[in-house]
């Protein structure tokens, strides 16, 4: 990893917007699975995919034979971690409200959730149980009838037994073994064999990406999220081990992740970057890694702890560590940050699959002006107004002359007429 000085160093990576050819590319796939339906779906699977499917959906008997491979033990651990993401989200639930004021008005908000959501789950070497757990449960919470899980299929045209057992566990019984910008397009548009949803959540590939954004506004979507990012902010109280492993822990997904350590301690740096390179030799996915920290890894050195915070704000990351002698009492001094993770026992990883927040968060910076995955996410809002007469009497002449300083007299009108029949 390179050492760098503070300045205006930047973890920002221009990946979210693909190159003009990967663009024209999701839009050729867009625009024919709108046209063809099924049939641009299985041939886009046989092109990208080298599977040539017989039937899209997954059935009874592949999710039977998923659950009967499985280790027991992962399906205790899904079990525990589906149950502590369901609390934590079940706390975030809000409900309709009104209020009744003495002339008679009525104001409110009514607040019901999605009807149908499309849930896309990576497939192939890179099979996330967690993102079926993590993207559906908020869903469920909220109280979304019908929640469809696409995934694309393996080498062998099946998927991965994890993914399976964890949307049965969840319940979710629509799932169908396509993947890629044909996977977004028939979850947005519809197919003959897909109903068409109101919102898309996932992770996914540049294609996936890409494609979610050119369908937002016929649907709406969770975030276009780039490569994962992970910044611990570390004093000399910190373990380098824990620093390093915690490191790794991102950089092992992309190449294109990022893995920054913040510190105004040279010792720790230098203890850190010699447990990167010792842990990294012994890592299964040592090539992603090692690539990631070449071209996005850093150890960041600060004059202190307070420039540590700021250079933290700027950076915005996805994941943030604090392993300093008092995290929960410099908390306050975060303004931008995904997760925040406290101490030396909040390794990334906890929130990853466990704990319950949400590992959905916004990379790339956006932590500046936007949220985790939560189950507002999965909510709209109806805004209710019962106008009283006398509130109108009262108030009427107000809303002409704010109508007139527009120009729109139709509206200016339209109150005028009641104020002159109820008068």
């Amino acid at each position: 990893m390179r050492i760098v000085e503070a300045g205006n160093f930047s973890t920002r990576r221009d990946v979210e917007n693909g190159t003009e050819a990967q663009r024209k590319a999701v839009l050729a796939i867009l625009d024919k699975v709108k046209r063809d339906g099924d049939r641009a779906v299985l041939g886009f699977t046989k092109e990208f995919d080298g599977i040539e499917l017989h039937g899209m959906r997954v059935t009874a008997e592949e999710i039977k034979a998923a659950d009967e491979q499985i280790n027991p033990e992962v399906r205790e651990a899904i079990r525990e971690a589906a149950a502590n993401i369901r609390d934590y989200h079940g706390r975030q639930m809000r409900q309709s409200w009104m209020t009744t004021k003495e002339s008679g008005t009525m104001l409110g908000q009514i607040i019901r959730p999605l009807q149908r959501v499309g849930l896309y789950v990576p497939g192939g070497t890179a099979a996330y149980p967690s993102s079926v757990l993590m993207n559906a449960i908020p869903a469920q919470v909220a109280g979304v009838e019908e929640i469809v899980m696409l995934t694309p299929p393996d080498k062998n045209g099946g998927l991965n037994p994890g993914v399976l057992v964890a949307a049965r566990e969840l319940g979710i019984q629509e799932i169908y073994k396509i993947g890629g910008a044909q996977a977004i397009a028939a979850l947005a548009y519809g197919t003959e064999s897909i109903k068409p949803v109101d919102k898309i959540v996932g992770p996914g590939n540049i294609y996936v990406a890409l494609a979610k954004r050119e369908v937002f506004g016929i649907v709406d979507i969770d975030m276009v999220a780039g490569p994962s990012e992970i910044v611990v902010l570390a004093d000399d109280t910190a373990n380098p081990s824990y620093v390093a492993a915690d490191l790794l822990s991102q950089a092992e997904h992309d190449r294109m992740a990022s893995a920054v350590l913040v510190t105004a301690s040279r010792r720790l740096a230098d203890n850190v970057q010699q447990e990167v390179d010792r842990q990294l030799a012994e890592l299964p996915r040592k090539e992603i890694a090692e690539a990631a920290l070449r071209d996005y890894g850093a150890i960041c050195l600060v004059e202190n702890l307070e420039h540590g915070f700021a250079v933290v704000n700027r950076l915005a990351p996805e994941h943030l560590e604090l392993m300093i002698e008092d995290p929960v009492g410099n908390l306050g001094k975060v303004k931008n940050a995904g997760a925040i993770f406290l101490g030396a026992y909040s390794s990334e990883p906890v929130g990853d699959y466990f704990a319950g927040p949400n590992h959905v968060l916004p990379t790339n910076g956006t932590a500046r002006f936007s949220s985790p995955l939560n189950v507002d996410d999965f909510l709209k809002k109806s805004s209710l107004i019962a106008y009283s007469k006398s509130d109108l009497l009262a108030n009427g002449s107000k809303m002409v002359t704010f109508a007139r300083q527009e120009g729109l007299e139709a509206h200016a009108r339209a109150i005028q007429v009641r104020l002159e029949n109820e008068k």
